[in-house]
């Protein structure tokens, strides 16, 4: 379905999620009583208890956000400061409070834990910009990354999502205010996705992060069948052959990396896997998994600028080696241990 225009996002949209969040508090106690009177018919601990729970909290928390962004509007002169400093930071504190809630009530609901190991933004390369790439798998990765980042490390995420994301009106507003770029492709495809992430990357200070997903969407076995049947195509048989090596990732598309680093010569890089929501890739999975009761792994690791390859064969090829290392790691830690 393809996206309608800014005005209609904002003028029907955002009021209508604040509106519908009222209308689900308002009436939230008889949803409970049905959803509790159908909780024996249902495998599971409370499972249409908890679901029903998960989808009021995420829709008052996208309404009370998008109340927040208005208010920050209003100050900000009814956006004619919105760019300044000072409203961007004001926009990574309302971001980083309100993911602080949402992973909170995960905690909680869910019975989810977040542990990070390996070598984090805060110590590898302090005062010097970051390349944050990661796997693309399970519902709310990009979430926990960015929490991450935000509330733990203190950095200012500058993300590359897909367009589809701006259907939720609070990632929308909030995104758009900020230094991101919601990838569509357009007329030329691939390149122009590259020239507007070249751009993005342009001018990162010693607390950003350039975030990144190389792969382009949510791993699955038949996206991950499609990437290699992609490279053949390209006539790329070597590439596909390391492809089809990798088992829990897609290939990376190495287009988008090669301008970042163009563009952020001084920055380091940092790689991310994670372990936890593997099983998780559809609504299904989803359903089934309730109450989750997870332990999400986090697994960084840092390589300084003056360790990235020069040439652009070379860069691939040390991507590709990268994406194969998250590979193996995942398939070393699915069970829960966490190696090096």
């Amino acid at each position: 379905m393809p996206l309608p225009p800014r005005w209609v996002r904002r003028l029907l949209l955002a009021p209508g999620v604040v509106l519908l969040a009222v209308a689900v508090v308002t009436t939230l106690p008889a949803w409970a009583l049905l959803a509790l009177a159908a909780s024996p018919l249902v495998p599971g601990r409370l499972r249409p208890l908890r679901l029903l729970w998960i989808g009021a909290v995420y829709l008052v928390w996208d309404a009370a956000a998008l109340l927040a962004l208005f208010l920050l509007w209003v100050a900000s002169g009814f956006g004619a400061y919105k760019r300044s400093p000072a409203f961007q930071r004001a926009h990574y504190v309302v971001a980083g409070r309100f993911l602080r809630v949402l992973f909170w009530q995960a905690r909680w609901t869910l019975r989810l834990s977040i542990d990070v190991v390996g070598t984090d933004p805060d110590t590898a390369l302090p005062g010097r910009p970051e390349l944050v790439l990661c796997r693309h798998a399970g519902p709310g990765d990009s979430f926990i990354l960015i929490h991450a980042l935000v509330n733990w490390f203190h950095r200012e995420p500058r993300i590359v999502l897909k367009e589809s994301l701006q259907w939720d009106p609070a990632i929308d507003v909030l995104l758009n205010r900020l230094p991101n770029r919601f990838i569509a492709p357009g007329a030329d495809g691939r390149d122009s996705a590259v020239r507007q992430i070249g751009h993005l990357a342009t001018g990162l200070d010693d607390d950003d992060a350039f975030v990144i997903f190389p792969e382009g969407g949510n791993f699955t076995p038949s996206r991950r069948l499609r990437a290699i049947a992609r490279l053949r195509s390209l006539g790329l048989e070597r590439m596909a052959l390391r492809a089809e090596r990798m088992q829990h990732v897609l290939a990376p598309q190495p287009g988008g990396l090669l301008a970042a680093l163009d563009a952020a010569p001084d920055a380091g890089v940092i790689f991310v896997a994670h372990t936890g929501l593997d099983q998780m890739l559809t609504v299904t999975d989803v359903w089934r998994e309730l109450p989750m009761d997870k332990r999400i792994v986090m697994r960084f690791w840092s390589v300084p600028p003056e360790e990235i390859p020069a040439g652009k064969q070379e860069r691939i090829d040390w991507l590709f080696d990268w994406w194969g290392r998250i590979d193996r790691w995942i398939a070393a830690n699915r069970d829960g241990t966490v190696d090096a």
